[in-house]
């Protein structure tokens, strides 16, 4: 039955903040989250919520807010928007590092590694520009690069040590 109403396209499978957004899908608006984490500040925050629940496409939410130029039009018409101080204040202000493990699995422990170390090393690309930043030390600046830092004689696989994976992968980045 067409009544001349268009309707919206459900997001099955689309974890990516940014493409519900410019591509018309029906969106359930939790923006909310993102006020809610910065009013109630925590040095670790735990999403436990069953599969399926969200959870990526929330962390794709908050990357898309926060992230160093970011689309503000994306939150346009949505909660947060509402809060143009907070808005102000940190949207587009940060570089943020998002990682999945979902694809981390392998056939033995040396794959998995190898695989965490291509996911790990691959963000970390994205952030080449902080080589330049002042506000990083030089020792810093030689432990991003160790990060970054790519085999080029044979598979092209990244080169850090298997204790700054750990490093890294823990939390204890300092």
């Amino acid at each position: 039955m067409d009544n001349g109403k268009s309707f919206k396209k459900l997001p099955v499978g689309i974890e990516n903040f940014e493409d519900i957004r410019t591509h018309g899908f029906y969106y359930v608006d939790k923006t909310a989250l993102i006020r809610d984490l910065l009013h109630s500040w925590g040095e670790v925050n735990l999403f436990a919520r069953p599969r399926r629940f969200g959870k990526s496409l929330n962390m794709s939410m908050l990357k898309s807010f926060f992230e160093i130029g970011c689309d503000k039009s994306l939150f346009d018409g949505l909660e947060i928007a509402k809060e143009t101080a907070l808005c102000d204040a940190y949207m587009g202000k940060f570089p943020v590092i998002s990682i999945s493990l979902k694809s981390v699995n392998g056939q033995n422990f040396r794959s998995a590694c190898e695989i965490l170390r291509y996911v790990i090393g691959n963000e970390a690309m994205r952030f080449q520009f902080l080589l330049q930043d002042e506000k990083l030390t030089e020792p810093e600046k030689k432990q991003y690069e160790q990060l970054i830092c790519v085999d080029t004689s044979g598979g092209e696989s990244f080169l850090m040590a298997d204790v700054l994976a750990e490093k890294y992968g823990s939390g204890k980045w300092q």
